[in-house]
């Protein structure tokens, strides 16, 4: 092979090299394998830089956050307080949200699907603070590489650390505030139960008295009526009941209404129970509150509770009658049974 030959052997060569390299990093490009340390995420300062967030979990529709003087409440999809102590979380992790590199700079639409940035999968977080955007993302899929995430106005797909996915994907209901009572049952004076079962009045002095229909209550127990209190004292509920009517969950014509107290007029609560929601839950309404609550068949059944269950279990404190002794088998005479010798003996010996 001549000189001149050598060269460009030498110089087709070199262009296939070039082109394996070029077409290489195209590849890793776009799958992903390239990463940077400048994949950075808008700055989050948490609740001093947010007055109003957007979340949209996937295929569950939009939850709209908005403060409102000192508290946050839920706009959207319904008119609600908030759950403050949920909220917060969420401010809190916010801050956490750190992008670690870059996974696919300019990803195409079929790698966006790959890594469930459908609106049908994605969860979207938006804040707002004085009605001017703040932040804008997309999360994706989960792997070994962390949470993938995407920013509005940015191309590429970032994996992300700090994302707590439970936090953002609460249904509309994890986000309200579920409390209904929030007192000490200890300084509880008087107790009102009104069902069909008639009316139960418990009045504390030095301890607790009891009546059913205006007569005292046979055999009554202090204890269950302060197991009543503890059912309502940190009473939360379960789910609502938002856009049914009075007659759906009858509390137009509730099935048990109670009355708790406070000594020296320090407050009173009271309760509305209706009809069945699911399983053994019941609707429920407090007063001077619109809003329909669902609450377990624990506090419920106090609300509609027969005079029977603040009354003394009539075996309590009664000791268990002892087992009856088997009776003592008879002694078998000596030799009974011996195939050796006496009683019995086949052979006669």
């Amino acid at each position: 092979m001549n000189r001149s030959t050598q060269i460009w052997v030498g110089v087709v060569v070199l262009a296939a090299l070039a082109g394996a390299v070029y077409k290489v990093s195209k590849d890793d490009a776009t799958k992903g394998t390239a990463t940077t340390t400048s994949a950075d995420l808008p700055e989050l300062k948490g609740e001093g830089d947010v007055d109003k967030i957007s979340i949209t979990n996937a295929d569950k529709g939009e939850v709209v956050l908005e403060k409102k003087g000192d508290a946050w409440e839920v706009t959207k999809p319904i008119q609600a307080p908030a759950n403050q102590t949920n909220v917060k979380s969420l401010l809190d992790n916010m801050k956490e949200l750190k992008a670690k590199e870059v996974i696919v700079s300019s990803p195409s639409d079929d790698q966006k699907k790959e890594f469930q940035f459908e609106k049908d999968k994605a969860v979207s977080l938006v804040t707002y603070k004085g009605g001017e955007k703040k932040l804008d993302l997309s999360f994706g899929k989960s792997g070994a590489r962390g949470q993938m995430a995407m920013v509005e106005g940015k191309p590429s797909i970032y994996a992300v650390t700090g994302y707590s996915s439970y936090l953002y994907a609460r249904e509309t209901k994890g986000w309200r505030d579920t409390e209904i009572f929030k007192f000490d049952d200890a300084n509880a004076s008087q107790v009102t139960i009104e069902n069909k079962n008639g009316k139960h009045s418990f009045t504390k002095g030095e301890s607790w008295a009891g009546t059913a229909k205006d007569k005292p209550i046979a055999d009554f127990d202090q204890e269950k009526l302060k197991d009543a209190l503890r059912a309502f004292k940190s009473l939360n509920a379960e789910d609502f009941g938002d856009g049914k009517s009075a007659a759906d969950t009858g509390l137009d014509n509730p099935e048990g209404t109670v009355t708790v107290a406070l000594k020296d007029g320090a407050g009173k609560y009271t309760l509305k129970v209706g009809k069945t929601s699911s399983g053994t839950s019941r609707y429920a309404q407090k007063e001077g509150d619109a809003t329909i609550f669902v609450i377990p068949q624990f506090s419920a059944d106090w609300v509609l509770a027969e005079t029977s269950k603040f009354q003394k279990s009539k075996d309590g404190g009664a000791e268990k009658p002892a087992m009856p002794s088997m009776p003592s088998m008879p002694m078998m005479p000596p030799g009974m049974g011996d195939p050796h010798g006496g009683m019995g003996d086949p052979h006669g010996h």
